[in-house]
């Protein structure tokens, strides 16, 4: 926001002008957060104390916003940031909102940069706004917009629940068990819920169980006394120690050996231990969240997984649906992957590098999303990234294999049956066909969006993120 000095006298009421725009967004149920251009909060609203408890506006102001909504959107690389330094303006982004000893709550917010004219009656200090509200009023209203939260991306529905899961359980400490293929980002939901717990001033220790052999893992799990074992030539402290006061993640839990499935069964009884080779009984306060890519409901059927166990870890149940049956969110995550691996080069993504990787079935899921952009931009020349950057198994698929269900982004408005989709049937022609019916209907009526919308029976803001989604920007 800024004003002429030509047209304002030095000594105008900025701050007072800014209480009036303020109470006008409190009485609706918003907060309004100034910054100035190096993203630093000039001015809180005394909304955000209504949304995040008294003392909020004092306690942010003068800090980056990034400690308040975080780096992934505010950071240097931050989408959100990238997005005002350009000029663009971004509505109804989910996000994440800390404030001090508050427990994290799930926001939406709105940002825009402020232009820069002679006739704004404006503070000076202010380059950017950022508008916040509770994220609940938003999150059924529709998948057009991302939701940042805690390192996650997403835009589907499915992962729109998790994220509301996890808020909730911002005052508990139940036993969380996440089950999901590999790489769709199990322990990145473990550590979303443990910051957003009373324990997330804690320590968050990861282990993975299926990476050691049962001896030694009891030992990192519980500890052992010098002498225990050959080898162990002084005591050590185990990871269960370790986690006192805040979380132990215990990463594919289904590969736990049965001696130990019992051990940690007593740990969750009566949160009692001992080390390995020792007879002193110890206490843990830890809280188990576990994470497994096995049916273990099938191990237990097959006396491979002890059923109390389970249903001990099984207290709060999350379970992340794979890449393929929520496409809506492999968008947002590209885009927000890139920024991550592609480090200080500024890359984008060619419309038509998109639409292959909305036609891919990513088996690997996330993690093959985020490989798949890192060697694209390892290969790439120039700053767009186009389909022959990306892996061969990628631009060499047209529809893969299709789950039940599984659906393209809204804005595509594309049915896929279901089962395995050869390459070149109708179904893998359909996802050119859209794009070729568009973009007819809009050389139709001469890219004039308003006609177009009316005769295609659909709204301008929906023909205008079909025409964003497949490319189809003049």
């Amino acid at each position: 926001m800024a004003a002429s000095e030509d047209v304002l006298p030095e000594d105008f009421p900025f701050d007072l002008l800014l209480e009036g725009v303020s109470t006008v967004f409190e009485s609706i149920g918003r907060a309004l957060i100034c910054l100035n251009s190096e993203f630093r909060i000039v001015r809180a609203s005394p909304g955000l104390n209504h949304l995040m408890g008294e003392g909020a506006v004092e306690s942010v102001t003068g800090k980056h916003v990034s400690e308040m909504l975080g780096s992934d959107l505010f950071g240097p690389d931050g989408s959100m940031r990238k997005a005002l330094e350009a000029g663009e303006r971004r509505e109804g982004w989910g996000a994440s909102i800390q404030v001090e000893d508050v427990p994290p709550r799930l926001v939406s917010i709105t940002g825009a940069p402020i232009v820069h004219d002679e006739s704004a009656v404006c503070d000076p200090r202010v380059s950017y706004v950022v508008v916040i509200r509770l994220g609940e009023e938003n999150l059924d209203s529709g998948p057009a917009a991302p939701t940042i939260f805690s390192g996650l991306v997403a835009r589907s529905a499915a992962m729109s629940d998790i994220f509301r899961l996890i808020e909730h359980l911002s005052e508990s400490d139940a036993t969380v068990l996440i089950s999901g293929e590999s790489g769709t980002g199990k322990e990145l939901v473990a550590r979303a819920v443990h910051v957003h717990s009373p324990r997330r001033k804690g320590p968050f220790i990861a282990v993975n169980c299926g990476a050691l052999p049962g001896e030694l893992l009891e030992s990192e799990l519980f500890g052992h006394v010098r002498g225990a074992f050959t080898g162990a030539v002084r005591d050590r402290v185990g990871r269960f120690e370790l986690a006192a006061g805040g979380t132990i993640f215990l990463d594919e839990v289904g590969d736990l050996p049965l001696h130990l499935q019992v051990k940690l069964l007593r740990v969750l009884q009566e949160k009692t231990f001992e080390r390995v080779g020792d007879s002193a009984t110890r206490t843990t306060d830890a809280r188990v969240i576990a994470a497994t890519n096995k049916d273990l409901r099938q191990a237990v059927h097959d006396d491979a997984f002890r059923d109390d166990l389970y249903y001990r870890l099984r207290v709060v149940p999350i379970e992340i649906p794979p890449l393929r049956e929520r496409r809506e969110d492999i968008e947002p995550l590209a885009r927000h992957l890139l920024a991550r691996v592609s480090r200080d080069r500024s890359v984008l993504l060619s419309p038509d590098a998109m639409r292959a990787l909305l036609r891919y079935s990513w088996p690997g899921n996330v993690r093959e999303l985020e490989n798949a952009l890192e060697y694209a931009v390892a290969v790439s020349r120039g700053q767009t990234i186009h389909p022959q950057d990306l892996p061969l198994e990628i631009t060499e698929t047209r529809v893969s294999q299709v789950q039940p269900g599984a659906t393209l982004p809204p804005d595509h408005q594309i049915t896929l049956p279901t089962g395995h989709v050869p390459t070149g049937s109708a179904a893998a022609a359909s996802l050119d066909s859209e794009y070729d019916r568009l973009r007819a209907a809009l050389e139709t009526h001469h890219w004039r969006r308003s006609e177009t919308a009316a005769a295609l029976g659909i709204s301008r803001t929906t023909l205008w993120r079909k025409m964003r989604e497949l490319g189809l920007l003049r």
